[in-house]
């Protein structure tokens, strides 16, 4: 009859993108960009951005090129052609002050040719390095370089830009810190009926039906769904699953720089958290060798970071699924608890470049475990996470935590008195894996030839068995 196991993870990378109870970061973000650091060693700060986090600019090779916040917003941007409208806040007597709902830049019903007596945004000029949070046309965040002005419109002045580097706006500073995802700042879409998703935030807000129990700052999916089970079993052979995971994730960001025009001396980006789960596998489903993964959900968040004056944009997508593989034929009835910790991501070094980071510390408690007649099976409930910065993936992990069971027994008797001849055992494991992409070079690091393999972490544990 039946047979499986299942796990859970949600992974999760970014921040929240509401102020952090224990300081203010609006606060500490001005400070550091309204005080000149005169100590080297000291690290910017960095925090979860406040909601009206400022445009930050810099003109590297000035005088006074240094990253610095600024009024401007951009008031729109059209991916395909890189043309955006930089408006400024402060009134001019002229354009809008505040961004335009969705035009775009190609489309503008008036333009004028700059000139020293038009009224062109301050600070926008050729060289300009502009670090933008989410705005229209660019919901994950903007970091361009202006590379020519092309006009005045309603809404602000419209420029032609490329795609720059974090180093042009950080320079020689260094900073590092963690930052929790908000979880309500995350976008979910359900792919099958049975999920539900609850979470708590700051303000003693609860959302979902297990929002009163989930601990603050994490977020909650339940999940509740039929198997594929065997064309010809009986009702009682049919497979479920049914859990939750809980995750409180957050991104992990450094930098360590030598210059605006050279590669920094360190980099990470990554993704952490802690975890509690539980759930139940019963069944025998129809499996096969090639692992059947089925999502459930996928959830996508744009955190912003404030390193310092500069709003670092974190893109944050994960796909949450079931995946069973085995030959049909067990069938196992298994309950589990299961708590841990994570981290993935990709650090860099001037001697090494980049290299992958990754770790996971779980364990699980079998609450109850039965295996029937012989066979195997495996199912996993995880998900697939990828973290970038400004629209680049840079780390896409997979965090798998599973449930197998194997047994060459033969089983008879009745309901009640069974005999078995022969062993069956359930593990516990889960895998880690993943890719570090070229996107990392938004960094300011060299170009690498070709993706780098997260490599694969592999853990299993005994859950139960027959004695040998």
């Amino acid at each position: 009859m039946p047979a499986l196991a299942a796990s859970a993870l949600l992974l999760a990378a970014g921040c929240s993108s509401a102020p952090a109870p224990t300081a203010s970061p609006s606060a500490s973000a001005a400070r550091q960009a309204d005080t000149p650091d005169s100590s080297d060693d000291r690290a910017l700060a960095v925090a979860a951005a406040p909601a009206d986090t400022a445009t930050a600019a810099a003109r590297p090779g000035s005088s006074a090129g240094e990253a610095h916040r600024t009024k401007l917003s951009v008031a729109s941007y059209d991916k395909k052609t890189r043309r955006a409208v930089i408006s400024s806040n402060v009134s001019t007597g002229g354009g809008s002050s505040s961004p335009a709902p969705s035009t775009s830049p190609s489309s503008s019903p008036t333009r004028s040719a700059p000139s020293p007596s038009t009224s062109q945004t301050p600070g926008t000029a050729v060289g300009d390095v502009i670090a933008s949070a989410p705005a229209p046309g660019a919901p994950q965040g903007l970091l361009a370089k202006v590379t020519k002005v092309i006009g005045e419109t309603e809404q602000g002045t419209e420029v032609q830009t490329e795609p720059a580097r974090l180093n042009a706006l950080l320079g020689d500073d260094t900073a590092k810190g963690s930052v929790p995802v908000d979880p309500a700042a995350f976008d979910i879409d359900k792919l099958l009926p049975g999920v539900d998703v609850s979470w708590s935030s700051t303000g003693d807000v609860h959302v979902g039906p297990e929002g009163a129990t989930v601990p603050l700052g994490s977020l909650r999916l339940d999940v509740r769904a039929e198997l594929p089970t065997v064309a010809r079993g009986s009702a009682s052979a049919d497979a479920s699953v049914e859990g939750f995971v809980q995750v409180a994730p957050q991104v992990d960001f450094r930098y360590g720089g030598e210059g605006t025009d050279t590669a920094p001396a360190s980099a990470y980006l990554g993704v952490s958290g802690d975890w509690t789960s539980g759930w139940s596998l019963k069944g025998r489903a129809g499996a096969s060798a090639t692992p059947t993964r089925i999502p459930f959900a996928t959830l996508h968040a744009d955190p912003v970071l404030q390193v310092g004056p500069v709003p670092v944009v974190v893109n944050l997508d994960l796909t949450c699924y079931v995946e069973i593989s085995g030959d049909g034929k067990i069938t196992v009835d298994v309950e589990q608890s299961l708590e841990g910790d994570f981290k993935a991501g990709g650090t860099f070094g001037l001697g090494q470049g980049w290299t992958p980071v990754s770790s996971s510390d779980m364990t699980s408690t079998p609450v109850h475990t039965s295996v029937t007649t012989a066979g195997s099976a495996k199912a996993a409930l995880g998900a697939e996470a990828s973290v970038g910065l400004y629209g680049s993936v840079g780390v896409v992990a997979d965090l798998a935590p599973y449930v197998r069971g194997e047994g060459t027994a033969t089983v008879t008797g009745t309901d009640e008195v069974f005999e078995a001849d022969g062993t069956w055992a359930l593990y516990g494991g889960v895998d880690l894996t993943g890719t570090l992409r070229l996107q990392l070079t938004i960094f300011g690091t060299p170009v690498f030839g070709k993706d780098i393999p997260l490599g694969a972490l592999h853990r299993e544990w005994k859950l139960a068995g027959s004695s040998p």
